[in-house]
């Protein structure tokens, strides 16, 4: 994360963003609670029924996550969007370039036990976009509103760790599901969200990876708020044993 703020790939609240996350991550015991388990199981089982999923991704997600998320992309056929709040082109092209060394490094590893197909060629053949912008996401206004036709445009699922609110809302204003990666389960991302996994992006993005080869279900009848609340709960736990 430090090298990354002084090459000037995250925008200046992005460490006091992780600080906060991390500090949520404490409260959870820093494992992936059983909530979160089955909020990941069904984001597997909506990501493999979508029809154009896509992974929204921003500077602390590349950075935290990146490899794990293309190892998913790999395993879905889906592309990868770099779309940001604070957006500049240099931010833009220079996160997209570390995706593209991400990805030629998952590409020389050996696939995932249950993944059929060439490991190689999949991963590779991951889309990385966001660079050129040639639609805009309705309800919202300034640069964050803009993104790929191709990508966030098309979608009928987008999975967005460590999105935030308003723009969170108007995707599922939009007619989509969003699926959100984010350890405050107060955050207006978690409770807006179709689906919200509670947990560490890198930590659950492992998960999701194993829970999406394995899983051979539809998607179910869901209520967010009641994962929500067991994360509460959780939480609310580990400060009355301090």
């Amino acid at each position: 994360m430090v090298d990354a703020g002084n090459k000037g790939l995250l925008a200046d609240s992005a460490m006091i963003a992780h600080g906060r996350g991390e500090a949520f991550d404490y409260l959870l015991g820093e494992v992936t609670i059983e909530s979160a388990s089955r909020a990941i199981r069904e984001a597997a089982a909506r990501l493999k029924n979508a029809k154009s999923p896509v992974i929204s991704v921003n500077g602390n997600t590349v950075v935290l996550a990146g490899e794990q998320l293309i190892r998913v992309a790999a395993v879905l056929g889906c592309p990868i969007e770099v779309n940001l709040y604070y957006r500049t082109p240099e931010r833009v092209s220079g996160l997209l370039a570390m995706l593209r060394e991400q990805r030629e490094r998952v590409s020389h590893e050996g696939g995932p036990s249950d993944f059929e197909g060439e490991w190689g060629s999949a991963v590779m053949s991951v889309p990385l976009i966001g660079e050129d912008p040639d639609f805009r996401i309705a309800g919202l206004e300034g640069p964050r509103s803009f993104c790929t036709e191709e990508g966030i445009g098309l979608a009928d699922l987008v999975l967005v760790p460590l999105e935030d609110g308003d723009r969170c809302g108007a995707l599922v204003n939009s007619g989509k599901d969003v699926i959100v990666i984010d350890l405050n389960p107060l955050s207006r991302s978690s409770l807006g969200a179709t689906v919200t996994i509670v947990d560490e992006v890198s930590r659950s993005s492992e998960v999701l990876l194993g829970e999406i080869l394995r899983c051979r279900r539809g998607p179910a009848e869901w209520d967010n708020i009641v994962g929500l609340r067991d994360a509460l709960s959780v939480i609310s736990d580990s400060v009355g044993r301090i």
